[in-house]
């Protein structure tokens, strides 16, 4: 049993004893309600899973049989109901609540086959259903939810299906197939036991090559890098040490971080489609994770991954500085919280597995668990005085966890902190992250402390002083003016504290504290308590409004529970005599202070006092007050209506006198204070119930209404104390720590039933005295306050309509106040049986049990109490319509008479003074190594390296939980009754109160119709069966003409919310009626009513789950039938002339989720279905351009059936459609596009959905959707949600030569579709029009003509490739040879949809792709332009872009190489737009060459052989590299005049030769963007020294292209083979003789050593650290300060020896150069070089360590401060070099310094103008 179930109060834990017979008669009921033969049956099922949930979320005990059973039984059902998304969402998210609890105890094999059918039959279907979006949403992430539960269950030989699968998907790395396959893979491939065999050492290799054939892609690499995180964990016989540097490269430019000042992220990541983003998690959170894990597991004895794993931790720990931070704070912050929790559970199953020898040789050793502490430490030090709050938080919680793990490490950094911070008193925001970090490691300090013998670690009297010294400064972080600092404060004290058993001022030797004086400390710390609630700034809490909260107040209570759990373990752990002392000062300070701004703070002193104490606190704290308010309250005017014996009917409020502003604050204080102090009074209060029965009959007295509302929360407070469950004693120790009795011993909720020595809390259960005091306030102000409501409107007892007001209020506030009090502890209503009678509470089916508290009243009481709050209700519509606060208090009152248990639930989800569990304050981690193995008592897994312990909490804290969980058990017991059976109905009470609220719901107050609309779904939800009323009557009120704007704003809001919506696929004739209730209600006039029925009718197209059951069969007794809602909908389309266009879109859109809905039901009347199809055809060209925008999006829906579209299976010809199949609705679309002007008039108005935006302006988006013609509203209903397959196009596009393109596949896809459907009478009818728009001058026709050719030559249709010779052919080549240049975009990508390939890898080209290839390849005229030169390169690298390289045919690659040589030989055209698109060109074909070389190896060799001019082609690698070499020379001796020079001279070859420079730098940027690259790496190594060489010539448009390539070329990583040819061809720049190009060099080396500081051999570096060496003595002053700075860098990420041979010989260089200076003149211009080189050596290994003081640098930095008195520029380097020195040392200074001498400090105060500083 769960310890929530078990710590329940008794009469509840008793009850629960029955929920396992419970659990397996539902399991019962579920296998019964499912029959095989009945596919529609599953929804019968789906009234048990909320009953399945229920049970899970109660944590009840059930046998695991029948828990296998259900899983069993749901997957069946899950798999069953195909389409039916709904069920598939409802049970599969209780299955995978059900695998994942019970996933250690199953034996159950799950097949991956049909989860993977599943997935793409609902969400990767040309065609996606009607579901709205919201459903969509949910149903894949619950799918991949499931398969990641059901993955673990895959049966043996699972893994080799599914990368087999996957990995064909993955061929072609420019296709979205390949995304598809990653994501595939990453979430089904499984890694469990039956499947380890496949996992062998070639398969790292696989991956790793996959990885990398895709670069600069955030959605690739955190497939791949969750995927093999997982193997990595799972999989522990894998050799992963020979990859880890190429692991550990990678990870390190996953993190996007700006390097040597560069961007932080790359200029042109590839870029995913939408829904694989929305299918497959890429989150940078997950990255993190996923990296972290790794990390985390691949350390083994022996390995290499903690020295790789060092040296990330020194590149990325510069970025967790505070000055260092930026967009990659977030996930660097969660790199470390994940990389502590993955180290922790990595231990924790270690230490499970410790039996189990084999894998034993693969754990941690002591060392390499302390070498991986340290180093994430040193992150933590970088991190945390960060101005982030999360990085901040997640510092301190992974100091607390890790200083369980390595306390000899972790405890020293916190001390050492927390010390450093209490000496830096400006910084605040220090001392409050130094609080936080010892509140959170608050319990492993006093485990410290322990005995030696007891405790692992050394010094424990240090981390005592520790202690008491933050619990001493704490004090003084109690500030009123920095509440972040308070609350840390607060949270401190309370962490410490509950680890102690016991403040007593007296305590014994050997306690954690024994010599700190608690006497004083506390006086000192209710002092400042009480000076800082009476400088709290005042806010006004204080409000006539009803919904004023009891708790607001300031940030004690607003920003977290910190404030009053402090109090209330403090006051709890305090002896009685330390109690009694704080009880004395506390009750002197309440009295004594009237604080208005802080009654919740002071309220809830008072209640903690009175929890821990409640006979004492009474006596000291309560009864004070009590006197007070009485005294002053009878001294106080008063009106009789808080149920007086005698009331005085003749009282007037003319009489009446008010209180004075002070005296009523006064009493409002000391009510609201008395209030929460007796919160947890209980059978304490009784001695004093006529005192407070007193003061609530005063307070309702009071002519006052905040006094009013006083004793209501009065009343409230002592119901429930006195009648609900609530622990008793919470915060008392009971248990001691074995180890040291003055410590606690915290609980492990999962193991405790094996400690049998727990002890659990001690509830309040209500005597039967408290019942009666219960009993008679209900009939004081509950009866009696129903009898007073009706005779004030029944015997008229108040002439004056504002008595009767006041007395109204103040009555319904009596009531309202009484329900609140005792919550469900009233009895609910009786519910009927079949025949009316009311029902026996045995005959209910019992699920789980629950109780808030003891039982008072009946339940005839809550009866009679909605009788009269019926006539109450009846009244005040007609006599007080216009006062709110009367009918929010009505409301309220139905709403906890109808919802019952609504109050309790509020609660548990509220959870307003719940501790925040999850913070590290108060979790003792499953490692702890600081308490010795040797130790006795905790049950605890001992082994030779370390002590395993549950994850344990306080027990106050366990109590709390437990509190919670049995509320909400409260509020759930009874709850689903209803939905079970068909012979239990609600009770009549009910449905007085349902016709009231609606009524309500339309009041002329907003504020009313609200809260009466929350009341009303609460009912739905409980009552279904109230549906219907609700739905017709509020659907009826839209299509009522004289109802006023207010109550169509009220029907709307109930209407549009998510628990109408979904349940309108219950019942066609609410169905029905819904629909037609918006479609008939244009009637209103009002802006707002028609803004509310739109955004009605936007959220049930978003959340439509499909259409009811009912509607498809031949029973019509439930509403209209299928065809005739569609022909009524139909005609407000079509008859209504005077319709607004946004009825006529809703009207449409209901049209169009008909069809879709009623597609694949057999006895749905196919004229239905036509008469559709042909509506949204005619609307193509209507002339409201929303309708032609849905007209598309239904189109491409409706049109599937395709008979004329050739396959491999049948091949229908033209003249042989009639004796083949036809589609259903060809006649009927054939009569309508047939007529004449159809086409043109179609085209026509689609042509006006394109707006062509300004080139200057801005471009507009491929897809209409984006486009302004559209808003909110119109897109939410004109668009498809998920359109995967059809999605286009599915290759990468980075190409933009002419700007964007208004290109729309979707209208593409139109006419595709018509002519599959209808055949070559489609392309006739289409032959004239289109003609005419290929040759129209306006642009917005030529788009609509380039989406009409390309869904006719994309179609497959036979007739149309006969057609292709007749005028198709002709028409393509006159558009090729077109002049015009502004419609190029949609053209290409007209060309391009044509020629995708077809199949879910585009490897099958359609039937005219090479017509289409070969209309291109046409040599041009002459005569042409070059902008139709550029045109074709363009056209035919789009062309190119859609092939697929791996399976290319021998066409195709023909195509590719005759493409090719002409390239080649074009290279030097005169035209920039044509040496552009010459370039672009390359790079697609050459890149494609590549990839097809590589899977068809065998086959080139063969070709080559036999054709010698094609080898010549093939080798234009290496021509693209001679050349270039060759020309970088010739190009940088051209001089600026030649530049002039050869502009007037075509013939010049300089000229040619910058031109044909720049169409390779053209080449090499479209590689690098498009992220082709990764196949070019051998040619781009060889291209290195072009770019880094002209990046400064004569000619400014060939440098500017230079560094366009540049800055890409810094993002670029080169993998192994090329990484030695790279680093060579980088260092020959070292020694160019132009010194921008050795800069240049310089710039590079700094990004390159970064991304590939780990797959760097050690001689490479050493070759790298010679040659930047090398220029720190360079001539050029700019190339050594550029060399320094590479140093800098290349010593974090050198060698060790490299590095400290560098320090070392730069350390004696400059020591024998100042020796020299000492006794030398002046320095010669021939020695400045070598000496300032020196110089800057030593700045270098300064600059290195920005925040760090090695022992090394105060020498260093004191010999270079000495030469502060050079010259020029020697003294500048100095100079700047010890101020960045300064800037980066400030913060810590107090602690650096020490590490100088006096000598040394007055060295570096000499080199400031100010000395102070160093002082």
């Amino acid at each position: 049993m769960h310890l929530y179930n078990a710590w329940l109060p008794p009469p509840v834990a008793e009850a629960a004893g029955q929920e396992k017979e419970s659990f397996a008669g539902v399991v019962r009921s579920v296998k019964e309600s499912y029959q095989l033969d009945d596919p529609e049956s599953v929804y019968a099922t789906l009234k048990w899973v909320p009953i399945i949930d229920l049970f899970l979320k109660a944590k009840s005990d059930v046998n695991i049989e029948d828990a296998s059973t259900v899983i069993e039984v749901g997957l069946k059902l899950f798999l069953t109901a195909d389409n039916k998304l709904y069920a598939q969402v409802k049970w599969g998210n209780v299955l995978v609540r059900l695998l994942n609890k019970y996933r250690k105890k199953l034996s159950v094999e799950v097949q991956w086959r049909p989860l993977y059918d599943t997935f793409i039959q609902t969400h990767f279907t040309r065609n996606t259903g009607p579901e709205g979006f919201r459903l969509r949403q949910q149903h894949f992430e619950m799918v991949t939810a499931l398969v990641r539960s059901c993955r673990r269950f895959f049966p043996q030989g699972s893994a080799i299906e599914i990368w087999s699968e996957f990995r064909s998907l993955m061929e072609n790395p420019w296709h979205n197939a390949s995304f598809e396959g990653a994501g595939f893979l990453q979430l089904f491939l499984p890694t469990n036991n039956p499947n380890q065999d496949f996992f062998k050492n070639d398969f790292i290799r696989k991956c790793l090559d996959l990885w990398t054939s895709i670069p600069n892609c955030q959605f690739w690499n955190s497939q791949w890098a969750s995927l093999t995180a997982r193997v990595i964990k799972n999989c522990s016989v894998l050799d992963w040490e020979p990859v880890l540097p190429d692991l550990f490269s990678t990870y390190l430019n996953m993190f996007e971080v700006p390097v040597a000042n560069g961007r932080a992220s790359h200029p042109y990541p590839r870029d995913v489609p939408r829904s694989m983003s929305f299918l497959f998690s890429n989150r940078t959170a997950s990255l993190s994770k996923s990296i972290a894990k790794s990390i985390v597991y691949l350390i083994k004895p022996g390995g290499s991954a903690q020295k790789h794993f060092a040296k990330l931790v020194n590149l990325l720990e510069q970025y967790y500085h505070p000055s260092n931070g930026g967009r990659w704070t977030h996930y660097l912050g969660q790199f470390l919280y994940h990389l502590v929790n993955a180290f922790q559970k990595r231990l924790q199953l270690e230490q499970l597995n410790a039996s189990v020898v084999e894998p034993a040789k693969l754990f941690m050793e002591n060392h390499e668990r302390a070498s991986f502490v340290n180093s994430v430490l040193t992150l933590i030090h970088r991190g945390q005085y960060s101005k982030n709050d999360q990085l901040s938080r997640t510092v301190a919680d992974a100091t607390s966890t890790l200083s369980y793990i390595e306390p000899s490490l972790v405890l020293p950094f916190l001390a050492n902190s927390f010390h450093m911070a209490l000496e830096t008193e400006t910084a605040t925001h220090q001392l409050k992250s130094a609080l936080t970090s010892v509140a959170f490691s608050g319990r492993s300090l006093f485990f410290a402390t322990l005995p030696p013998g007891s405790s692992n670690v050394d010094g424990a009297g240090s981390y005592a002083d520790v202690l008491m010294i933050s619990l001493s400064n704490a004090l003084h972080g109690m500030d009123a003016n920095d509440p972040p600092k308070t609350l840390a404060t607060m949270q401190l004290i309370g962490s410490l504290l509950s680890s102690i058993s016991s403040l007593d001022q007296n305590f014994v030797e050997g306690s954690l504290i024994s010599s700190f004086p608690l006497s004083e400390w506390l006086d000192e710390f209710l002092d400042r308590l009480f000076s800082l609630l009476q400088h709290l700034e005042h806010s006004d809490v204080m409000s006539d409004g009803l919904n004023s909260p009891v708790t607001s107040g300031t940030f004690l209570v607003e920003d977290g529970p910190y404030y009053f759990c402090m109090l209330e373990i403090l006051i709890g752990r305090l002896s009685d005599s330390l109690c009694k002392q704080a009880l004395k000062k506390i009750s002197k300070f309440v009295t004594t202070n009237i604080l208005p701004g802080a009654t919740a703070e002071v309220g809830f002193l008072c209640c903690a006092c009175v929890h821990s104490n409640p006979r004492e606190a009474v006596v000291q704290v309560i009864k004070p007050i009590l006197e007070l308010v009485i005294y002053s309250l009878k001294a106080t005017p008063a009106t009789g209506f808080g149920s007086r014996a005698a009331f005085d009917a003749s009282f007037s409020r003319k009489k009446k006198s008010s209180l004075s502003p002070n005296l009523e604050k006064s009493i409002v204080y000391q009510l609201k204070v008395l209030a929460f102090g007796i919160s947890y009074g209980g059978p304490a209060l009784l001695p004093y119930k006529e005192q407070l029965k007193e003061v609530i009959v005063l307070a309702f007295d009071s002519t006052s209404w905040k006094v009013n509302r006083a004793g209501d929360h009065v009343l409230r407070s002592l119901l429930g104390s006195l009648v609900l469950y609530y622990p008793v004693d919470q915060y008392r120790c009971v248990m001691d720590h074995p180890l040291a009795a003055s410590l606690e011993e915290w609980v492990d909720k999962k193991v405790f039933t094996e400690n049998k020595h727990i002890i659990g809390p001690v509830w309040h259960i209500a005597t039967e005295e408290e019942v009666n005091f219960a009993n008679e306030l209900l009939k004081l102000h509950f009866e009696s306050a129903l009898n007073d409501l009706l005779s004030i409107f029944q015997s008229k007892i108040h002439s004056d309509s504002g008595d009767e007001k006041d007395h109204l209020k103040v009555t319904l506030l009596r009531v309202d106040s009484s329900l609140q009090g005792v919550l469900s502890c009233l009895p609910d209503f009786k519910l009927k049986s079949t025949d009316g009678i009311a029902a026996d509470e045995g005959s209910f089916p019992f699920f789980i049990a629950g109780a808030m508290g003891s039982r008072v009243g009946s339940s005839e009481l809550r009866e009679k109490a909605v009788d009269v709050i019926h006539e109450t209700c009846k009244y005040l519509v007609k006599e007080k319509s216009d006062d709110s606060i009367l009918f929010l208090l009505l409301i309220r009152i139905m709403d906890t008479l109808a919802n019952y248990g609504s109050s309790e639930y509020d609660e548990w989800s509220n959870q307003r003074q719940a501790w925040k569990l999850e913070s590290a304050a108060t979790i003792e981690p499953t490692v702890n190594l600081i308490i010795s193995s040797n130790s006795k008592g905790k049950r605890s897994y001992a082994t030779s390296s370390c002590i395993f312990f549950p994850s344990c909490l306080p027990r106050w804290a366990l109590i709390d939980k437990a509190y919670m969980h049995n509320t909400w058990r409260s509020s759930q017991s009874s709850y689903h009754l209803l939905q079970m059976g068909r012979n239990i109905f609600p009770s009549d009470h009910l449905s007085l109160l349902v016709d009231d609220l609606l009524d309500l719901s339309l009041h002329n107050y907003e504020t009313v119709r609200r809260l009466a609309a929350k009341c009303i779904l609460n009912l739905i939800k409980r009552w279904p069966s109230v549906t219907r009323k609700c739905v017709i009557k509020l659907s009826e009120n839209l299509r009522n003409p004289s109802l006023p704007e207010h109550a169509v704003l009220g029907s709307c809001a109930i209407l549009s919310s998510k628990t109408i919506l979904k349940r309108l696929s219950r019942d066609i004739k609410v169905f029905s009626s819904f629909l037609l209730g918006i479609l008939y209600s244009s009637h209103n006039e009002s802006l707002k009513a028609q803004k509310a029925i739109t955004e009605l009718f936007v959220k049930f197209n978003t959340q439509f789950v499909g259409l009811p059951r009912r509607v498809f069969g031949d029973d019509h007794t439930y509403g209209t039938d299928f065809s005739d809602l569609v022909s009524e909908i139909g005609s407000i389309s079509l008859l209504s002339t005077n319709l607004h266009w946004r009825y006529n879109l809703m009207a449409n859109r209901v049209l169009l989720l008909l069809a879709m809905a009623s597609q694949g039901y057999p006895n749905i009347p196919r004229n239905a279905l036509k008469e559709i199809s042909g509506h949204f055809l005619k609307n193509l060209k209507s002339q409201l351009p929303q309708t032609r925008i849905l007209a598309i999006s239904a189109l491409n829906t409706l049109l599937k059936e395709s008979p004329y579209k050739h396959s491999a299976k049948k091949v229908i010809k033209s003249d042989e459609h009639q004796m083949g199949e036809k589609s259903s609705l060809e006649d009927a679309l054939t009569g309508i596009f047939q007529d004449e002007g159809f086409f043109s008039d179609t085209l026509d108005s689609l042509s006006h959905v394109h707006i062509i935006k300004d080139v200057d302006a801005g471009s507009s988006k491929g897809n209409y959707d984006g486009s302004s013609l559209q808003n909110f509203f119109e897109k939410s209903i004109t668009r498809f949600y998920f359109d995967f397959s059809s999605s286009w196009p599915r290759t990468p596009s980075w190409i933009s030569l002419f700007g964007d393109d208004n290109f729309y596949p979707d209208f593409a896809r139109i006419f595709k579709r018509l002519i599959q459907e209808c055949g070559v009478p489609v392309v006739l009818s289409l032959r004239s029009s289109l003609e005419q728009f290929v040759v129209a001058k306006e642009r917005s026709k030529q788009c609509v003509a380039a989406e009409v050719m390309a869904g006719v030559l994309h179609s497959d249709v036979i007739s149309v490739s006969e057609e292709w010779d007749n005028w198709i052919g002709a028409q393509l080549t006159g558009i090729i040879n077109a002049p015009s240049v502004e419609s190029i975009p949609e053209w290409a990508a007209s060309i391009r949809y044509a020629v995708t390939g077809k199949g879910n890898l585009g490897t099958r080209a359609p039937l005219l792709r090479h017509k289409v290839i070969d209309c291109l390849m046409k040599p041009l005229p002459q005569t042409v332009t070059t902008s139709v030169v550029a045109k074709r390169y363009t056209f035919l690298a789009a062309v190119l872009i859609e092939v697929s390289p791996p399976r290319m045919p021998e066409i195709e690659e023909m195509v590719h190489y005759n493409l090719l040589h002409e390239l080649l030989n074009n290279m030097s055209h005169s035209s920039g737009y044509v040496r552009e698109a010459v370039g672009v060109a390359l790079s697609v074909i050459c890149s494609n060459l590549r990839v097809h070389e590589s899977f068809n190896r065998d086959q080139l060799h063969e070709s080559e052989m036999q054709d010698t001019d094609s080898r010549d082609v093939r080798c234009w690698d290496q021509f693209l590299i001679k050349r270039a070499h060759e020309l970088v020379p010739k190009i940088q001796s051209v001089g600026a005049s030649d530049v002039l020079e050869g502009s007037s001279n075509s013939t010049d070859h300089p000229q040619d030769e910058i031109k044909w420079m720049e169409t390779l730098f053209y080449f090499i940027i479209s590689s690098l963007k498009s992220g082709r690259s990764s196949v070019l790496l051998g040619v781009i190594v060889e291209l290195l020294y072009p770019v880094i060489a002209l990046q400064d010539t004569s000619n400014k448009d060939l440098s500017n292209l230079a560094k366009a390539a540049f800055e890409l070329l810094k993002w670029l990583v080169f993998d192994r083979p090329h990484l030695t040819a790279s680093l060579h061809n980088i260092l020959s720049l070292a020694d160019d003789p132009n010194w921008r190009t050795r800069s240049a060099t310089l710039t590079y080396l700094r990004s390159f050593i970064y991304r590939h500081t780990f797959i760097l051999s050690e001689k490479d570096k050493k070759t790298i650290w010679q040659a930047v060496e090398k220029l720190l003595k360079d001539n050029q002053l700019e190339i050594r300060e550029h060399a320094a700075a590479v140093l800098a860098g290349l010593m974090k990420v050198g060698d060790e020896d490299l590095v400290s041979n560098f320090l070392q010989r730069a350390y004696d260089n400059a020591t024998a150069i100042f020796n020299r200076r000492k006794y030398r003149g002046k320095i010669s211009a021939s020695q400045i070089a070598d000496l300032h080189g020196s110089i800057l050596a030593l700045a270098a290994c300064i600059l290195s360590v920005p925040y760090d003081m090695p022992r090394w640098l105060p020498e260093h930095v004191t010999l270079l401060a000495r030469f502060v008195s050079e010259p020029s520029p020697l003294k500048s380097t100095v100079t700047k070099a010890i101020a960045e020195f300064r800037r980066t040392h400030a913060d810590e200074w107090n602690v650096h310094k020490d590490s100088f001498t006096e000598e040394q400090l007055e060295v570096l105060g000499n080199t400031s103008a100010s000395s102070s500083y160093f002082a």
